[in-house]
């Protein structure tokens, strides 16, 4: 996988942004969001085979600006390699506002520990996720997500994560 999910987290971001969020108070201009904290678990994929198991902790902020809404993110894998990192996601509700997509994309750092070589410690990190939200705000969607260096250095193997992620709203 390619830059292909960070490419249409920003396209998909700024024509929404575009479309619904330009008006009096600007296109970024901040509005309540249900803040949440979620957990993941799932494969880790190398260079298409399963090498690990991830598991990963996310927090969505309480607030929007324009249609991106501030993630902060850390996963830590069985053969111990680890990603920290923050960035945003952009959500569309559908089916009565029951299901989503989200597209995210979040520059963090990565420590190899034993696990597959990215070639830099900076790592990008953008995903797609779909799922469901029950009528108290409780997510469960299936995420799939890339990480690669974007071409920071001559390595950029990349690798990708396919996950089961329940979303608890905070308040």
């Amino acid at each position: 996988m390619d830059g292909t999910l960070a490419a249409l987290f920003l396209i998909a971001g700024l024509t929404d942004m575009g479309i619904n969020h330009c008006g009096d108070g600007g296109c970024l201009a901040q509005s309540p969001e249900t803040e949440r904290f979620s957990i993941s678990a799932g494969d880790v994929d190398f260079q298409k085979a399963t090498v690990s198991k991830e598991l990963y902790l996310r927090y969505d902020f309480g607030r929007r600006y324009g249609p991106f809404q501030p993630v902060a993110g850390a996963s830590l894998t069985a053969d111990g390699t680890a990603w920290i990192g923050i960035g945003a996601a952009w959500t569309q509700r559908f089916a009565g506002d029951r299901a989503y997509v989200q597209l995210a994309l979040m520059p963090g750092l990565y420590s190899q520990g034993s696990g597959p070589d990215l070639g830099h410690a900076v790592q990008f990190r953008s995903g797609v996720e779909v799922g469901y939200e029950t009528s108290k705000g409780v997510r469960f969607g299936l995420s799939y997500d890339h990480r690669s260096n974007a071409e920071l250095s001559g390595v950029n193997p990349g690798m990708e994560t396919v996950q089961f992620r329940v979303s608890i709203p905070v308040k």
